[in-house]
């Protein structure tokens, strides 16, 4: 069964290089990414290992925890990490899910039911486990990317997507195209002009169900 936006993800048991947990326990309270790699010791999945590294005190500003996932053991994410490090510059404080029965790749439906990992395994067996998935402490699905094998994640873009989603659930707005923070958000079309003048103050009508507006800063 296909995981949705707004669904609540499986709380599955995990085993990881730091240690095994429930996934909603070791949410808690957090927003949290989970980002997936079909095979330790592969050229892009390092690279973008050490990108979500690089960002360590960025997630941490806006209340996120990051989980990697990938269908290979404990003990070879534990050697893979100093790759990681060589590669990012930076030490992954992070865990990573050791998938190597595929149960999270599955109930993520990254792999069909009937997949499984052939002796001798390539990527290319679990290729589709390229997602990143966003959830809130509410333990609900509110974002989720695929990319193929040879394509970087630009985690840029989880960061700007993290932070849009931060600020709709808090303000109760919506973000337009190519949002940033600063910029101006969107009125819910729910929302009436005297409750929009109410909370937001002045706002700008592009179109009749446009309206824009600024956020308060914070004092």
């Amino acid at each position: 069964m296909a995981l949705r936006i707004n669904d609540t993800i499986p709380d599955l048991s995990v085993d990881t290089d730091l240690g095994s947990f429930s996934l909603h326990d070791w949410i808690g309270e957090s927003w949290a990414i989970l980002f997936s790699h079909p095979k330790d010791f592969t050229p892009v999945c390092t690279t973008e290992f050490g990108a979500v590294a690089r960002l360590g005190a960025e997630w941490d500003a806006r209340g996120t925890k990051v989980i990697g996932i990938s269908v290979d053991g404990v003990e070879e994410h534990k050697r893979w990490k100093a790759d990681i490090e060589t590669v990012g510059g930076t030490a992954p404080g992070f865990p990573i899910i050791a998938d190597t029965g595929l149960e999270v790749s599955k109930a993520f439906d990254m792999l069909p039911a009937e997949a499984y990992l052939p002796e001798g395994a390539t990527p290319a067996d679990s290729q589709t486990v390229r997602a990143v998935f966003i959830v809130g402490p509410d333990k609900k699905l509110k974002l989720s990317m695929t990319y193929p094998m040879t394509v970087g994640r630009n985690f840029a873009e989880v960061l700007r997507a993290l932070d849009a989603l931060q600020t709709s659930a808090g303000h109760g707005v919506a973000t337009p195209a190519d949002w940033q923070v600063g910029d101006d958000v969107i009125i819910p079309t729910a929302v009436s002009n005297e409750d929009a003048a109410a909370k937001f103050g002045a706002f700008e009508t592009v179109l009749p169900y446009i309206r824009k507006t600024k956020l308060p800063v914070k004092g």
